[in-house]
């Protein structure tokens, strides 16, 4: 029982991660209907940047709050710059655009602060807590905090707020939205905002707990479209039920069959949604998007 606790543990926090990377997907799928694969980016981006601040001497707080608006930055330079000259072009199209983003902050990180792994401190130390027989690092409980709080302001964002009403306005119905007055530019623009900055704060909670690099949002970008794929794209509350299954799902898959299978479970889980489930759990309409 103790053991299944600790992949339980294990599990929620990894998974909590990957529920930020899916709702990133998310927002941008429901303001754009595009898929944004630099999304594993802007969680490396977040990682790296407040490693190397905190590296070079600058406060915990400062290196989190500057990874994050660098992160928010380089999500509206993208819509900005490569997303709103190709308006109206082939999906296929803004698909690659997308991936050649990723490669562009891929390669400009690796130049300006090295091909090395980088970690940041705990936020409180790393005095190991027990519970029933696990063992639980105080990191866990930072990351699975933080990830509730974040799809907390999230609610409430989407559902007191004009600009937040706005955005599932043009989800909806981007032309019917256009129509009554809103902004859908400013929509899209404050989408990839938010991803940039959801992706950030999933990279810097994390980063204590595994060591990050240059080429770490390859993987971390997969698994978050993985989780968004079995929540059902566009889905807000399948994105954070599909990241926690993956975790759940990876850390069991690593901890009773083999390590080295764990990185498989979200390919393999890509592949079984798309064919048997390609509306995911919550009936998100993917078909003819994939």
């Amino acid at each position: 029982m103790a053991e299944l606790l600790q992949f339980l543990f294990s599990g929620l926090t990894v998974g909590a991660m990957y529920a930020l990377a899916a709702l990133g997907y998310a927002l941008i799928y429901n303001a754009s209907h595009i898929m944004n694969f630099a999304q594993g980016e802007f969680i490396m981006l977040g990682a790296m940047t407040s490693a190397a601040l905190v590296e070079a001497g600058a406060g915990l707080p400062v290196a989190i709050a500057a990874a994050i608006a660098l992160a928010v930055a380089v999500g509206i330079a993208m819509e900005r710059l490569a997303i709103r000259p190709a308006r109206g072009a082939p999906l296929v199209t803004l698909l690659i655009i997308t991936l050649g983003v990723a490669l562009v902050i891929r390669g400009a990180v690796q130049v300006v602060l090295g091909k090395g792994n980088h970690a940041l401190p705990a936020f409180s130390g790393d005095r190991p807590i027990h519970l029933a027989g696990a063992t639980l690092v105080p990191q866990s409980l930072w990351v699975i905090g933080v990830s509730v709080l974040v799809v907390a302001v999230l609610a409430w964002y989407f559902g007191r707020t004009v600009s937040g009403k706005a955005m599932l306005a043009t989800s909806h119905n981007r032309l019917a939205a256009e129509l009554v007055g809103i902004g859908t530019d400013r929509v899209l623009m404050m989408s990839f905002a938010l991803s940039g900055a959801l992706g950030a704060i999933g990279g810097v909670i994390t980063a204590p707990i595994t060591f990050t690099s240059y080429d770490a949002g390859v993987v971390l970008g997969l698994k978050g479209f993985a989780a968004a794929a079995l929540g059902g794209i566009g889905s807000g509350p399948g994105a954070i039920v599909g990241g926690l299954l993956l975790g759940v799902m990876e850390a069991l898959a690593a901890g009773y069959v083999s390590p080295a299978y764990k990185d498989a479970v979200a390919f393999v889980l890509i592949l079984l949604v798309l064919m048997f489930m390609p509306r995911g759990l919550f009936g998100a309409k993917v078909t003819e998007r994939v």
